[in-house]
């Protein structure tokens, strides 16, 4: 008996295909990209950017990750559970926060087609042009690794903060 059915839970799923092994050029080249985007940009910023896109691109893989390296870098639970509910819950935030907390939602979710010109102008009135630019780099790869997580059904669970590069 495994250890899910002694305590009720569902077994995992299992991976469709492990994307890394099989294209691994592709896999360095994220890895690189995400180094790259991550550069400047205050770690828990960057964090709650990347649980919000995953949470609305429903990636459970990466919000086991990205939770636990918010926890690892000083975010509190507080904040974490509250930014599916942002909206509701501004009193959490700064303003830079709910900046980019707001256009990590425009470009994660492009159903109109664009980026609304009042949701860049707020980001761009709290971030410098070249911290912008990193911002809205780091939001296109954490779309980019939900999208790689949730096609192969990458198992959420077992990441360890400090497993990535």
């Amino acid at each position: 008996m495994t250890t899910e059915e002694i305590m009720g839970y569902a077994p995992e799923h299992t991976p469709r295909l492990d994307w890394a092994r099989q294209a691994p050029e592709a896999y360095k080249a994220m890895v690189r990209l995400d180094a790259a985007a991550r550069r400047g940009l205050d770690p828990k910023l960057l964090e709650l950017v990347k649980i919000r896109a995953s949470q609305i691109n429903h990636c459970a893989f990466c919000l086991d990750m990205h939770t636990k390296d918010a926890l690892a870098a000083g975010e509190s639970v507080e904040r974490i559970v509250q930014l599916s509910a942002w909206e509701e819950s501004r009193h959490f935030y700064t303003g830079k926060e709910l900046a980019a907390i707001e256009l990590t939602e425009a470009v994660t979710v492009l159903t109109d087609g664009f980026v609304p010109d009042e949701v860049y102008e707020r980001a761009a009135k709290h971030f410098e042009e070249a911290e912008l630019a990193q911002l809205i780099a780091a939001i296109t790869v954490i779309n980019a690794w939900n999208r790689f997580a949730v096609t192969t059904r990458m198992v959420p669970g077992h990441y360890r903060p400090g497993q990535h590069g």
